[in-house]
């Protein structure tokens, strides 16, 4: 397959370019920057700028994956939060006109979303079958997100969101999970009821892959373990993994002045379930986090 990728330098777009070029797939990356590539079958196009024109290096493409957007990890200030929010819509937006323009369209778009989008909760589990909330600034975020990626189905493209959980690999959110029970100072977070809907990079690559060739799906799919764990279970397995003790809580009060209103990542959550993927017969090659975490931590 001939596959463009917006947003193919972060952690997923790396991981996920390396796999489908072992596949023997053709990869365009989309980047702000003009670049060569030293690898076979890997190709830089620039896009977002004002001479970019990627609609003429992108004729002919079976696929698009879009997993452009600025970072969540800075801290959130009014003016970042308004440029997380603005990144994904304006980058999906270009990606609309850019499939728009060509003669010939891809038969996929696969748009990266976030589980963030049922809001929080530790008593419901929530599939893709759930109704979006717009509680908090990310639930919100993602259903404008969603939203201007859903009208690029209207140009004929079937259309996916993949949801994530949160990505497990060496890098992402695990370092800094990890980090406190390297140093013997790793506890309980918050109060270790809420829920953590996790999958390990691997399986992200393994289905987006999946889902570039499964020609019945289209719409939201859970990018998540069929088996989420509350974050005082995330914890202790962390610590098993790493045989480091599992004692020093982290309570919500100081974990609020830290990190402001960014501390909703940790300090709340949704229970998730894959429900898509399962019914499809997709095969998690790490479905149990502590087995999921001794691959990613062996190395440490």
């Amino acid at each position: 397959m001939k596959i463009a990728i917006a947003g193919g330098t972060g952690f997923v777009g790396k991981k996920l370019t390396d796999y489908l070029l072992e596949k023997g797939n053709e990869v365009l990356i989309l980047s702000r920057t003009k670049k060569d590539s030293t690898k076979s079958g890997l190709k830089y196009v620039e896009w977002m700028t004002e001479e970019a024109a990627p609609e003429q290096e992108l004729d002919g493409i079976n696929a698009f994956i879009n997993l452009a957007g600025k970072s969540i990890n800075d801290r959130w200030t009014e003016e970042s939060k308004k440029q997380i929010a603005r990144s994904r819509v304006k980058t999906t937006r270009e990606v609309y006109r850019i499939i728009d323009n060509l003669k010939k369209k891809p038969e996929v778009l696969i748009n990266a979303s976030a589980v963030g989008i049922y809001g929080t909760s530790e008593e419901e589990t929530f599939t893709e079958e759930s109704r979006p909330n717009a509680a908090d600034f990310l639930s919100e975020t993602v259903i404008k997100w969603e939203k201007e990626a859903a009208k690029i189905s209207e140009l004929g493209v079937r259309t996916v969101f993949t949801r994530f959980g949160i990505i497990l690999g060496e890098k992402g959110a695990l370092p800094s999970i990890v980090l406190p029970y390297k140093l013997f100072a790793g506890g309980t977070v918050g109060s270790g009821t809420q829920w953590v809907s996790w999958i390990h990079i691997n399986d992200v690559v393994k289905l987006i892959d999946f889902l570039l060739h499964k020609k019945t799906i289209e719409g939201p799919v859970n990018a998540a373990s069929p088996n989420p764990v509350q974050m005082k279970d995330f914890g202790k397995t962390v610590a098993k993994v790493l045989h480091r003790p599992h004692w020093i809580p982290a309570p919500s009060f100081a974990l609020k002045l830290a990190l402001g209103e960014k501390s909703i990542l940790v300090l709340e959550g949704q229970r998730v379930i894959p429900k898509v993927a399962l019914e499809n017969h997709f095969q998690f090659s790490h479905p149990v986090l502590e087995e999921a975490l001794s691959d990613i931590l062996k190395s440490t």
